[in-house]
């Protein structure tokens, strides 16, 4: 084989006379002629186990890797299959914060998420509570909300919130329930109330739904053939809804003090309790909606007081 190193040092495997040199001729040249076929076979042979030796490592580096993997690809096959988990459902972000138009907009049952300020606590039980909230361009109306009494008795007029959960409607009033909140920090916001007695008997009142209102120069009516000026929900222990009647241009509207917004002990209860069918009257409350407009009333005055 013509193997190299530095030059042609061919490797013999097979010999064959083809020319005898005839006998006791130079016998030294012949001697000297196999001394050095000698040693030029000891010196390949040196190299050959020079070079076996510089391999060695490498060789054995490759067969012990080899090794490893056919080790590893045995223990892989014996060992049993891991059970690969099931694909976890994603979850749904959370909506990104809503303008009031954005909510207004919104399909119903859809996920919502606002920022609002509350104005007004209707009650708390259970851990869940229910506010009236509002912003600059709306108002929103939350419904039994998750709310510790901790976090309950934190949440003032004015504070400002972020509440995710899903846009409602129960008897044509507009809620968010299944909310969760979580407090920011902000300039308290109070809202004024918007004057909306022209819009009385009009569609454009409800545009102004659960914000806080106000209507001027109502006339108070009797609530009933009684000749009343109001109704108690419960008249036994007056521990529920209050209402009275109210009219303006000729049209007469029911209006309500609710309870749990304003209980028997406060000014605005008592108030509808001191009325006289004929008082001019302007009221402040909150728009809530059943069935038609049914404003949760929290002030009142008499500016007007009837003659009789």
């Amino acid at each position: 084989f013509l193997y190299w190193y530095e030059g042609p040092n061919p490797h013999i495997t097979a010999l064959t006379v083809v020319e005898a040199a005839p006998v006791g001729e130079d016998l030294e040249a012949a001697a000297a002629e196999a001394a050095a076929a000698e040693a030029i076979t000891a010196e390949a042979a040196a190299i050959e186990e020079a070079l076996a030796a510089e391999a060695a490592p490498e060789a054995a580096a490759a067969e012990a890797a080899a090794v490893e993997a056919a080790a590893a690809e045995m223990a892989a096959e014996e060992a049993p299959a891991e059970e690969t988990p099931a694909e976890e459902a994603p979850v749904e972000e959370t909506s990104d914060v809503m303008s009031y138009a954005d909510y207004a907009a919104a399909e119903l049952d859809s996920q919502v998420t606002v920022e609002t300020y509350v104005q007004a606590k209707q009650s708390w039980w259970e851990d869940k509570a229910t506010f009236y909230t509002q912003d600059e361009d709306g108002a929103y109306f939350l419904y039994n909300m998750a709310c510790s009494e901790e976090e309950y008795e934190k949440l003032v007029p004015g504070t400002k919130i972020r509440v995710t959960g899903y846009k409602a409607e129960w008897a044509g009033e507009i809620e968010i329930t299944d909310a969760e909140f979580e407090i920011l920090e902000a300039e308290p916001f109070a809202a004024e109330a918007k004057d909306v007695t022209e819009l009385l008997g009009t569609e454009e009142l409800i545009e102004s739904q659960n914000q806080l209102v106000a209507f001027k120069g109502m006339t108070v009516e009797a609530y009933d053939e009684s000749g009343a000026a109001f109704a108690y929900k419960n008249p036994n222990d007056k521990t529920d809804d209050l209402y009275f009647k109210v009219s303006k241009d000729g049209e007469t509207y029911e209006f309500c003090v609710e309870f749990y917004l304003c209980g028997n002990d406060t000014e605005v209860y008592q108030a509808v309790e001191a009325l006289n069918v004929g008082d001019v009257v302007d009221l402040e409350g909150f728009l809530y909606w059943y069935e038609g407009p049914n404003p949760h009333i929290t002030a009142l005055t008499v500016v007007e007081a009837d003659a009789n």
